[in-house]
């Protein structure tokens, strides 16, 4: 009976043992934890046939302080074994195995490649076992999900050094991401030396000041910056540092948009004669690279140059945001759409792309490009990179085009990753560490055979508003790590709190490190929430719940304001503040939420039309959750239609009363949102037929600058419904002249 308490107990001790995650991001696809541990020695002996240059860089990096030395195959307590070249078709060039017994670290692999991931895994599971020096016995069986996976960094609004570029790949190599997509042109800056062009960094390097706070604002530092650039010696150091770590460069130099830096130093090129001068503001500008003879040639220059430093695959042509405002008033581009018996401008973008396609071609190369490439039919052999959505690498997958999926509404770090009111100034948007854990890059339209045209992941770190590299880290960490875990193939929303306890755990390196990672992840985050009682505020933590405490009268919480147990009526106007305490102590930023509560404010309402997926925070929801949107913080609060009018429907429950209806618009045109076009208020009883009360003209929102408030006379309704149409088709003179506006809405509320 004893033996069989003791049989059964060991049986069930091994197997809660065995269900136990280890610290590992990106997890491993089959992890077996078996008994027994391997005792980290002093001095770990190496096997002498291991592939140098990897162990070399895992000996530099490996964080546990210890001291390594070669030795003989069999006494040492990590070895190597080459596998033969795979005959599994489940298994790719990337695939290791990690197996740990009570004396020794035996890593197999099919490539060098392989075996600098095994590596890395093991250098988490040292820091994690780090302590007790216990690492225990187990068997990995890894490889990645997707071929691609990458991280961008933009460097010509903000410029960054060598050695930061080259921190950057350490980051990505740390958590197994592959790709480094290196934005080196645009229009505020040409970042990297073209020895036939001179002018390009000896012009296009610098500006003559820079936009500063949030672009609403439209103020300048009046400081000269730059010139900045990367010397061809400098691109061949950081090309070489990145194969080291296996980890290839994508170079991007944009075309035909994002093109004044360029036009700045050889205004030849553009359609009309300047002078140009490389942009000081964020956004889109009119004048891009001219489809001529001249044009093509220099670019084919430039590529040249850039194909030799770059051994990558691709080459990144950029594609996007190209306005067709100069080529519709440019007579030699009217000529060329004619001869080419091209559609139209967007005919010309293809003609362009595909003209550029055929020269890369040639040199052995492929192209990739933001979806914009779409426009007026896909270069033949070309790759999309899917940034306005997920339906450019729909698109592209269906006509059997490779993609890379990195849709800003799940990837573009450079949005907030907090409450707005407590980050640094970012860009715009909301995408916390959750919503980018989220994201499964395989669309659900495609079918089997397509899904093999998405190539992987990646995310996108535009510097607007990042200006140095303490920043940097901060926009990217931990993001990073989630979406490592999504390009490996891993990653399990519905277990979202365990991976966050993971992430927590590798703070304790980055610390290490000195790395400035964002700790939004202990912030106090806070949902609206409606049922049938009412409208709640709900707050949640990554810590312990009980160490939340708030306060509804306005003022900063301490450790003795009231204890968070359930979600908070919201049913007026009021202010509410919280935050974490630990042991007394406070141990997060304080979070502010100010609710203005109406007579729509959590009722039910309808969209005609839905938002764009990256500015769709909390969906129609978000229009009358009693949050007023900050016109400087575009952050959560706001929806985005592009080139949709905005239709909507509350339902109030019962007849109401009320006599002022007011919602808020934006402008901002350099990043082609636009005031509302016309306004009107709709009543009704039934929902079906509607009277309109009031109408309103662009004039009138104009000078409201975007503040609506409208008298409608005294109503007694159950529906109230309003259109808020769009500016349209941009209007020439504009940044983004000739395509869709940006329409963004916030709060519909109704006194």
């Amino acid at each position: 009976m004893i033996r069989a308490f003791l049989l059964l107990f060991i049986l069930v001790s091994t197997t809660i043992f065995s269900q136990k995650k280890l610290n590992l991001i990106p997890y491993p696809q089959k992890v077996q934890i078996n008994e027994g541990n391997f005792t980290i020695p002093d001095i770990i002996m190496l096997s002498s046939d291991l592939p140098k240059e990897e162990t070399e860089y895992f000996k530099k990096k490996e964080g546990s302080n210890l001291k390594f030395q070669n030795s003989g195959k069999s006494d040492a307590h990590l070895v190597y074994s080459q596998l033969p070249k795979s005959t599994n078709s489940q298994q790719n060039d990337e695939f290791y195995s990690l197996e740990i017994n009570s004396k020794q670290i035996v890593i197999k692999s099919y490539t060098k490649q392989g075996y600098f991931l095994a590596l890395q895994t093991l250098n988490q599971l040292f820091e994690e076992f780090k302590n007790d020096k216990q690492i225990p016995a187990l068997k990995i069986e890894d490889q990645p999900k997707f071929a691609w996976r990458g991280m961008h960094l933009d460097v010509c609004r903000h410029f960054f050094t060598v050695e930061e570029v080259k921190q950057y790949i350490d980051y990505l190599a740390m958590y197994k991401l592959n790709i480094f997509h290196w934005h080196l042109t645009d229009d505020q800056g040409w970042r990297i030396e073209i020895k036939k062009y001179p002018k390009l960094t000896q012009i296009g390097s610098k500006r003559k000041e820079s936009m500063i706070g949030a672009y609403v604002d439209n103020t300048f530092d009046g400081k000269p910056y730059g010139p900045y650039f990367y010397t061809q010696d400098q691109v061949k150091d950081v090309v070489k540092y990145a194969q080291d770590r296996h980890i290839t460069i994508v170079p991007e130099i944009e075309m035909p948009g994002h093109a004044l830096a360029a036009l700045a130093a050889y205004p030849e090129l553009a359609c009309t004669k300047g002078p140009f001068e490389p942009a000081t503001k964020w956004g889109v500008f009119d004048d891009v690279f001219c489809p001529k003879d001249e044009t093509f040639k220099f670019l084919e220059n430039v590529l040249d140059e850039v194909i030799a430093l770059f051994p990558s695959k691709y080459i990144h042509i950029g594609g996007d945001e190209c306005p067709k405002t100069r080529w519709k008033e440019c007579a030699h581009c009217q000529e060329l759409i004619k001869k080419n018996n091209l559609k139209d401008e967007h005919g010309l973008q293809s003609y362009f792309i595909q003209r550029i396609e055929k020269y890369v071609n040639k040199k052995g190369r492929k192209i990739i490009g933001w979806d914009e490439i779409l426009e007026g039919g896909l270069a033949p052999n070309a790759a999309v990179m899917s940034w306005t959505g997920v339906n450019g690498g729909i698109e592209a997958a269906k006509s059997k085009h490779f993609a890379v999926m990195t849709p800003g509404s799940f990837c573009y770090f450079d949005h907030y990753q907090g409450d707005p009111q407590s980050e640094p100034n970012a860009f715009g948007g909301f995408t916390p560490l959750d919503k980018v854990y989220s994201y499964n890059p395989i669309p659900t339209e495609l079918n089997a055979e397509q899904t093999k045209y998405i190539l992987g992941v990646q995310a996108n770190l535009w510097t607007e508003y990042i200006e140095d590299f303490k920043q940097i880290q901060y926009m990217i960490f931990p993001r990073l790590m989630a979406l490592s875990e999504v390009g490996w193939g891993t990653s399990d929303p519905e277990n979202y709190k365990e991976f966050e306890g993971r992430v927590i755990s590798q703070f304790k390196v980055l610390d290490k490190m000195n790395v400035n990672y964002a700790k939004s992840i202990y912030n106090v985050s806070g949902k609206v929430i409606s049922n049938n009682s009412g409208m709640f505020y709900e707050l949640s933590t990554s810590q312990n719940p009980g160490g939340i405490r708030y306060t509804l009268d306005g003022t900063d919480p301490n450790a003795n304001s009231q204890a968070y147990q359930k979600p908070i009526p919201v049913s007026k106007s009021m202010t509410i503040k919280s935050a974490y305490f630990e042991n007394g102590q406070l141990k997060s930023a304080i979070s502010s939420q100010q609710f203005t509560i109406s007579k729509t404010t959590g009722k039910t309402i309808t969209l005609e039309q839905q938002p764009s997926e990256n500015y769709s925070f909390g969906g129609a929801f978000t229009l009358i959750d009693g949050i007023i949107g900050n016109q400087r913080l575009l952050g959560k609060t706001w929806l985005g239609f592009l080139g949709k009018d905005v239709v909507a429907t509350i339902d109030l429950g019962n007849k109401t009363q009320f006599s002022e209806v007011y919602f808020n618009t934006l402008e901002n045109k350099g990043s082609w949102i636009h005031m509302a076009k016309s306004a009107q208020i709709f009543v009704s009883d039934d929902n079906k037929n509607f009277k309109m009360i009031k109408e309103i003209g662009k004039d009138e929102i104009q000078n409201a600058k975007g503040k609506i408030k409208l008298n409608v006379g005294n109503q007694n309704s159950k529906y109230i419904r309003i259109k808020i149409e769009n500016a349209g088709i941009i209007p020439a003179g504009n940044p983004g002249a000739d395509s869709k506006a940006w329409l963004f809405v916030d709060e519909i509320g109704a006194n």
